[in-house]
């Protein structure tokens, strides 16, 4: 039988035992209380004793402290008045001495200004007539001095009327011809060479200043010299400057109000950038080196500002232009977009004959350091291809143009435009015209005198409406900025695709540029033959540099040579285009009107 089980007792037990646990633990709480108490007490106790130690401690040390300053203190003073006892000891005796010197400078002073007094009455009674023909003298020199300034300011006026005649009674188209040294990269070539024999050997000699002989070599037959003649020849050893003192005297006629226009012609590695840019290691060299290494660019920048620098203040400003003429395209490198198809240029010709190209980027400039840090900054725009003659060829055509606006004129340049206007008119009174735009087209205006197109160009006949004999409310001539162009020009290397072994878009690119040379000696030809119609238009380089060949500009060819027998054919179709320029003869040299007066 199940015992009976009472759960409250049960419950009632534990209820019990649990309390009594909470006793103890209470108890035990209460314990531990009391000691953390007396461990606090025990620990401000011993807190408060490390305190007073420490200020103790404090205090000794301060009185240490300030015990040894008052003795450092003592002994700065003691040693700071014994020096100024001394600096006063040395100021009364520098102020004794300088009371002894300024009573003995009072006493010479005085013996002095007797002595004065006494020569100037002597000179006064002796050597008066003596000063006055001084006075006269001094005057005389003034005078004279006068008169020889303005000698001076007429003769420089008539050494720019002689220097112009000069240049071109020595042709407008002037051709100087550069053989360069041979070059390791000469040896490679021949070594590498297998289709045509090529030799190392030079072939080109300098034979006088003017001429240069090739020895034309073919196998089988006799040697057979061929002489060509320039106006100058530099060989190997001529430098930089000896290259560029025959290039200076043109930038004088470019300040008179001619363009002027320097161009290198030659095959690819015959010296042409180096002899237009100079070398390409400037970096690496000193000052000295660097301006002897510069090309024709740097050099004319820096001669074009040094001569404007002798003119008077702002009478000239100067901006730059940067292209090239890549096949057959003008891109403008100055142009902030990068993208080629932004950069692409057209070329047109105005009413007046002259070529402009649109929307060309013009940045002014105020010295040759700002042109050429332009120019070095779009250099590496430039198109470059390697080949087998150059491991850097270029492929375009680089064109720097210097605008220079002169703000007046001088008689020069305005006789030689107002005689041009002056025939222009002689030609168009010979065909009859008549515009209903303008009512005052009549016989009598048709036949107004060359005395009046002096005093007024406005009111000259015209073959077009934009040239109406109407007055015009444009300024006169003389009160017109006159816009010159200096042209540096470095030409795209002439090569065979056989020698170059290019292929490809390279190919292509060939071909457009000895198109371009070829077009450029098209038109050399028909000046040369005074045809009646020149082909500018069939290349956009003819086209864009017409100002720089047709007219009455001056135009310099540097035909730049390669020495050796490897390419005689390219050296050969060089020199031939340089005497196909020198055959060029323009208009006679017009006689200026040096009587003319601008008001």
């Amino acid at each position: 039988m199940p015992l009976f089980i009472n759960r409250d007792q049960i419950f009632a037990h534990q209820v019990h035992l649990l309390e009594h646990k909470l006793r103890s633990k209470e108890e035990r709480i209460l314990e531990l209380e009391t000691e953390n108490a007396i461990l606090h007490l025990r620990l401000a106790e011993c807190l408060g004793k490390i305190r007073r130690d420490n200020e103790e401690e404090t205090k000794a040390l301060d009185h240490e402290h300030h015990r040894s300053a008052q003795k450092i203190t003592r002994s700065a003073l003691a040693k700071l008045l014994s020096e100024v006892q001394a600096v006063k000891q040395d100021l009364s005796e520098l102020f004794a001495a300088y009371l002894s010197f300024s009573t003995e400078l009072e006493q010479q002073s005085k013996q002095l200004l007797e002595k004065l007094a006494q020569a100037s009455c002597s000179l006064n009674c002796h050597h008066g007539d003596k000063v006055q023909n001084l006075e006269g003298s001094v005057a005389a020199l003034e005078r004279s001095l006068e008169e020889e300034r303005e000698k001076c300011k007429a003769e420089r006026q008539r050494r720019k009327e002689l220097h112009n005649a000069l240049v071109e009674l020595r042709g407008n188209i002037r051709v100087h011809c550069r053989v360069r040294p041979v070059l390791p990269f000469d040896h490679v070539q021949s070594s590498t060479s297998g289709s045509r024999p090529a030799s190392p050997e030079e072939v080109v000699s300098i034979i006088s200043d003017d001429a240069v002989m090739v020895n034309c070599i073919k196998t089988g037959m006799p040697v057979q010299n061929k002489m060509f003649e320039f106006e100058r020849v530099h060989g190997p050893e001529d430098s930089q400057d000896a290259v560029f003192d025959e290039v200076k005297p043109l930038l004088t006629s470019l300040l008179d109000g001619y363009n002027v226009c320097i161009m290198a012609y030659g095959q690819t590695g015959s010296g042409k950038t180096y002899t237009m840019m100079g070398s390409q290691q400037l970096e690496e060299q000193s000052t000295t080196q660097q301006e002897t290494q510069q090309g024709v660019i740097p050099k004319a920048a820096a001669e074009l500002f040094r001569l404007i620098s002798e003119k008077p203040a702002e009478s000239h400003t100067v901006e730059v232009s940067v292209m090239e003429v890549y096949n057959n395209e003008v891109l403008d490198l100055l142009a902030r977009d990068g993208n080629t198809a932004n950069q692409r240029r057209d070329v047109i010709t105005t009413s007046s004959g002259s070529s402009e190209v649109i929307s060309l980027t013009h940045k002014p400039v105020s010295n040759a350091s700002e042109v050429m840090q332009i120019i070095s900054s779009v250099l590496k725009l430039r198109a470059h291809c390697p080949t087998l003659i150059h491991t850097d060829s270029s492929r375009s055509h680089l064109i720097v143009t210097l605008t220079i606006s002169s703000k007046s004129p001088n008689a020069l340049a305005l006789a030689r435009r107002l005689q041009s206007a002056k025939k222009n008119m002689q030609r168009s009174t010979q065909k009859e015209w008549w515009s209903p735009r303008c009512r005052r087209a009549n016989p009598a205006a048709r036949q107004s005198s060359d005395d009046h197109l002096f005093a007024s160009t406005a009111s000259s006949p015209c073959r077009s409406p934009s040239h109406s004999p109407c007055p015009s409310p444009r300024p006169s001539i003389s009160q017109a900025p006159l816009r010159t162009k200096l042209q540096l020009v470095d030409l795209a290397g002439s090569e065979c695709a056989g020698m170059s072994g290019v292929s490809g878009a390279a190919l292509w690119e060939m071909s457009c540029i000895n198109r371009s040379l070829s077009a450029l000696s098209d038109v050399l030809g028909a000046l040369a033959e005074q045809r009646p119609h020149v082909p500018y238009r069939n290349s956009k380089l003819t086209h864009l540099l017409q100002d720089a060949i047709g007219g009455d500009a001056k135009l310099l060819v540097m035909l730049c040579v390669s020495p050796t027998q490897h390419f005689i054919t390219e050296s050969l179709q060089s020199l031939g285009f340089g005497m196909r320029a020198r055959q060029v003869q323009k208009e006679l040299p017009r006689r200026k009107n040096n009587t003319l007066k601008v008001k």
